[in-house]
C-alpha cells in the first residue's frame, strides 16, 4: 500500500474557509514528508490522498503523518474501482495469507448513489471475509479492522486507521512568541498553542555566564523537539544575567522577580513586533509558585501589550506532568539546570504585587534601554524539521 488516505475532523467544519485549511493542511503535510518520494496530494470530498513512491519507507511516513496538526487519523490505502465484486475481491486478495481471529467492516459510502448503504456493504464484504478466512466478526473488539471508503470515481480500502495529531494546522491561527524556560511547563503550553494552528517563535532567557549552560543546552533540545509539529523554528536566545544585576541593584528584594517577568515581557513582545507575532505564549498556571498568583499574574501582563496567552493556567503540577510524559519532552525537562529565575531570587518573594509599588520600583531603571539591550544582545538559532 503506496497510498494514505488522511482524514480531518476540525478542518471540515470550517465552512467558507475551509479551502484556506485544507490547503494549508496539504502543504504542510507535503513538507514533514519531505524526502520520502510523495508523488501527489490529492483532494477528495472531505480527505486528502497522498501517493508516495514504490521506494518510500512507510514506516517513516506514518511516524511523520502522525505528528501533522489538522490530521485526524489517516490509513495506508489502495485505490480500487467503487464495484462491489472488485472491493470483495480487492480485499480477499491482500488479506490471503494474513492470520487473525476476528475482524470487522467498517464503511463510510461519500457518494451517496452508490446502489448499496454502507450496513448492507459490510455485510457482503463481511460474509466474503468470513467465509475465506474463518475468522469471526467482532464489532467491538476486532483483532482485524478492514476500512471502505465509497467516493465518487473512486473507491480505497486500507487495515485500521492511526491516530492523527488533531486539532488545526500550524499557520492558520497566525504566529506567536513562546517563552520557554527548558522546564516542564512551557514545553506543554507551546505544543498546545501550536495545535490550535500558531506557528511559534521561541524566546528563551538565561544568565550565562553567571549561570551554567545547561538551560540553553535543554531548550536547543526542546525546542529540535517541538519542530517536528511546525517544521521550521526560531530561537531567541536572550541574555538577561546584566538586566538582573540591574534589577538588584536598583529594587527591594519581595518585588524583583515581578520585576524579572515584567522585563521578560517587553523583551518578548519586542521581538514579537519584529517577528510580526500577534501574541505571547507563556506556561503559567495559576498559583503554582509566587509569581503566578491572581495578583501577580496581572501586574506582570501590564507591562506587555499583546495579549498573553496560557494555554496551562487551570491546570495543575500532576496534569502538566503526565501532559510533558505523553508529549516526550518531560525526560529532557527533568535534567538539573539552573534557570535565570534562579539567579538573585530574594527568599520571600511579593504574592500580592501592587502595580503602583511595581511602577515606582521600575522608575529606577532605564527601562527602554534594558528592553534594547535584551532584543540585540540575543542570538538566534534556527530550526528545521526534516533536517
Amino acid at each position: 500500500m503506496k497510498s494514505v488516505l488522511v482524514r480531518y475532523h476540525e478542518v471540515a467544519l470550517k465552512k467558507g474557509n475551509r479551502p484556506y485549511f485544507v490547503e494549508m493542511l496539504k502543504r504542510n503535510l507535503a513538507t514533514s514528508a519531505r524526502g520520502l518520494g510523495v508523488k501527489e496530494i490529492k483532494s477528495l470530498p472531505g480527505r486528502l490522498l497522498i501517493r508516495f513512491a514504490e521506494t518510500s519507507d512507510l514506516r517513516e511516513v506514518g511516524e511523520r503523518l502522525r505528528r501533522v496538526f489538522g490530521v485526524a487519523n489517516f490509513s495506508f490505502v489502495e485505490r480500487i474501482d467503487p464495484d462491489l465484486q472488485v472491493i470483495g475481491d480487492s480485499i480477499l486478495e491482500f488479506l490471503n495469507g494474513k492470520q487473525f481471529a476476528s475482524f470487522r467492516i467498517e464503511t463510510k459510502r461519500g457518494d451517496k448513489s452508490f446502489p448499496l448503504t454502507s450496513p448492507e456493504i459490510n455485510r457482503e464484504v463481511g460474509a466474503r471475509v468470513k467465509q475465506k478466512s474463518g475468522a469471526r466478526v467482532d464489532l467491538k473488539h476486532a483483532e482485524l479492522t478492514v476500512s471502505i471508503e465509497i467516493l465518487p470515481r473512486d473507491a480505497f480500502f486500507g487495515v485500521d486507521k492511526i491516530a492523527g495529531a488533531g486539532g488545526l494546522p500550524v499557520g492558520v491561527s497566525g504566529r506567536a512568541v513562546s517563552l520557554i524556560s527548558g522546564g516542564i511547563d512551557s514545553p506543554v503550553a507551546a505544543y498546545r498553542i501550536m495545535r490550535r494552528g500558531c506557528r511559534l517563535i521561541f524566546v528563551h532567557f538565561h544568565s550565562v555566564p553567571y549561570l551554567d549552560k545547561t538551560s540553553q543546552e535543554k531548550t536547543h533540545q526542546l525546542v529540535k523537539f517541538l519542530t517536528r509539529y511546525q517544521f521550521a523554528s526560531r530561537l531567541y536566545l536572550v541574555p538577561f544575567g546584566e538586566i538582573q544585576r540591574e534589577i538588584v541593584a536598583s529594587v527591594l528584594r519581595p518585588l524583583r522577580v515581578i520585576l524579572y517577568r515584567r522585563m521578560m515581557m517587553r523583551i518578548a513582545e519586542a521581538i514579537a513586533r519584529k517577528e510580526k507575532a500577534g501574541a505571547l505564549v507563556t506556561g503559567e498556571s495559576l498559583a503554582q509558585v509566587a509569581s503566578q498568583t491572581l495578583a501577580n499574574l496581572a501586574v506582570i501582563e501590564e507591562a506587555a501589550n499583546l495579549p498573553i496567552l496560557r494555554p496551562l493556567v487551570g491546570m495543575d503540577k500532576q496534569e502538566i506532568v503526565e501532559e510533558a510524559q505523553q508529549l516526550g519532552t518531560f525526560e529532557t525537562s527533568i535534567i538539573p539546570d539552573q534557570d535565570c529565575c534562579q539567579l538573585f531570587v530574594p527568599r520571600h518573594p511579593a504574592t500580592k504585587a501592587r502595580l503602583s509599588d511595581v511602577e515606582e520600583a521600575e522608575a529606577l531603571l532605564d527601562i527602554p534601554a534594558l528592553t534594547e539591550f535584551g532584543v540585540e544582545k540575543a542570538v538566534v538559532e534556527e530550526f528545521k524539521y526534516p533536517e
